[in-house]
């Protein structure tokens, strides 16, 4: 914090004795020291299960890119590839969009992408063979196939690794937005692999052996077409759905919920994805008009529809942070002014945009983190307060968690905070800012409704008692000043 300017405002009387201040600096103004948790936690070993991923998906993707090589061929693998590689950035992109609140870890995202690449189509195409016949084992009609046992296999094959991190890894899951990120992922993974299968192999490969190359480039364009423009959405679709249950399962402490919300979820993605086989195959036996009828009034109001409950989710993020953290406004950790600029992706746009004029890029970047670890304080106190941490440990690792990110928002505030000279030196003192103006007379200004920035502003010792959520959250830790040592 050196090089910051001094606060020039109102002086505060000096706090009292206690916890938090190295002896014999009370009264300094020198900011408290938090102290370490009472009970060291046992970090798990994180690698193990990183590691057998590795194996699983690296070996799934040999196994099945191997296989479309030596099933297609070379060059109608090329196509293929080439082909089904389009639309993957833009479905990407789409889905790490809604997850901008909080981002999830990069190694979850990219394994959740690969596992319903890899892994989940060679266990589908495994399971339809065998039910297919293709193995001479069990033989099936190819509509039974396609509308029971392809959405019962594949579905369960790309929740699978969700499923996984909601069993292992659960605190990594904010809500409904981070399953159906994840299993959104899983679906374009599985897509991209299937859409392989397709174009270069039904499209390419068949025109090329009866017709030459160009009849196969003319069935590839047709089924990019279809399978692609009109229905790329359709697996993503299908797992968002268990995605829900996940989510709901996530933020739930009833153990019924835990268990029954990915279970709906699942078997619901199951009959939309039966019930989107079942079109196309009336279409193809019957008449087209079944895939048309259905597509216009079955899938596209469910993907309309599942657009407005993703952006709503997303946006109930940014509510929760305007719920859950004047809680520690009233306790002294933040200031109405940073807590309101949590609300929307415009005022963190915003206070992005104004921490980089006062700071540079350093700001910048100090205020996005400042924006995580707030976003993630509230996730860690309303899992607190809804009961989340059922063990021991569980609640250890939450009070260490709120720790650490109450030190992170200390950290990130020194660096940007004190540096706006358009913003007079001011304290909050829980009603309203006593501000410093250029005429050096200090007045008392009304709190704005909705500040949109942070002020820079030197807080008051925080409430000795909290009356709001029992216990006050971020204690007994008491909080970091906003300046640094007034000269005495």
């Amino acid at each position: 914090m050196q090089g910051l300017p001094p606060a020039t405002g109102p002086a505060l009387p000096p706090p009292a004795a206690g916890p938090g201040f190295p002896p014999g600096t009370v009264g300094l103004g020198l900011p408290p020291v938090l102290p370490e948790p009472s009970l060291p936690l046992k970090r798990p070993r994180r690698w193990l299960p990183l590691l057998l991923a590795i194996v699983v998906v690296g070996g799934s993707a040999l196994g099945m890119l191997g296989y479309l090589g030596w099933k297609i061929g070379p060059l109608a693998f090329g196509v293929g590839l080439a082909a089904a590689l389009l639309p993957v950035p833009v479905l990407i992109a789409v889905f790490l969009w809604l997850d901008r609140y909080e981002p999830e870890p990069p190694k979850l995202l990219v394994i959740s992408f690969l596992w319903g690449a890899f892994p989940a189509t060679l266990l589908a195409l495994g399971v339809n063979s065998f039910f297919s016949g293709w193995l001479n084992v069990v033989t099936l009609p190819d509509a039974v196939v396609a509308t029971v046992v392809a959405p019962f296999i594949e579905e369960l094959g790309k929740a699978a690794f969700p499923l996984w991190i909601l069993w292992r890894r659960r605190r990594e899951l904010s809500g409904i937005t981070d399953g159906i990120v994840y299993c959104g992922l899983s679906g374009v993974g599985f897509a991209m692999v299937e859409n392989i299968l397709y174009l270069g192999g039904h499209g390419f490969y068949s025109g090329n052996e009866q017709w030459g190359p160009y009849s196969g480039a003319q069935l590839v364009f047709g089924m990019f077409l279809g399978r692609i423009l009109i229905s790329g959405f359709a697996h993503p679709l299908f797992t968002s759905m268990t995605g829900i249950g996940i989510g709901i399962a996530a933020r739930s402490a009833s153990s019924w919920v835990r268990w029954c919300a990915p279970v709906g979820g699942l078997l619901l993605a199951m009959m939309l994805h039966g019930s989107w086989n079942l079109m196309a195959t009336l279409s193809a036996e019957i008449s087209p008009y079944f895939f048309l009828y259905g597509y216009i009034a079955v899938m596209v109001p469910v993907f309309l529809s599942m657009i407005g409950v993703a952006l709503w989710v997303r946006a109930r993020e940014g509510r929760l942070a305007l719920q859950v953290l004047p809680a520690y406004a009233i306790a002294g950790w933040l200031t109405p002014p940073e807590v309101a600029a949590m609300g929307t992706l415009a005022r963190r746009h915003a206070a992005r945009v104004w921490a980089g004029r006062v700071a540079g890029e350093p700001g910048r970047k100090a205020m996005k983190e400042f924006q995580f670890a707030a976003t993630r304080l509230a996730l860690v106190r309303d899992g607190m307060n809804r009961g989340l941490d059922e063990t021991s440990a569980d609640q250890d690792r939450s009070i260490a968690e709120e720790r650490d990110l109450l030190q992170v928002l200390g950290t990130t505030r020194a660096v940007f905070v004190g540096r706006d000279p358009q913003v007079p030196p001011a304290f909050f003192d829980g009603t309203a800012y006593r501000m410093t103006f250029p005429d050096g007379v200090a007045r008392t200004v009304p709190m704005p409704a909705e500040p949109v920035v942070p002020v820079p502003v030197l807080l008051p010792p925080p409430a000795p008692a909290y009356p709001v959520y029992p216990p006050m959250p971020g204690y007994p830790y008491p909080p970091q000043p906003y300046y640094p040592p007034q000269a005495v």
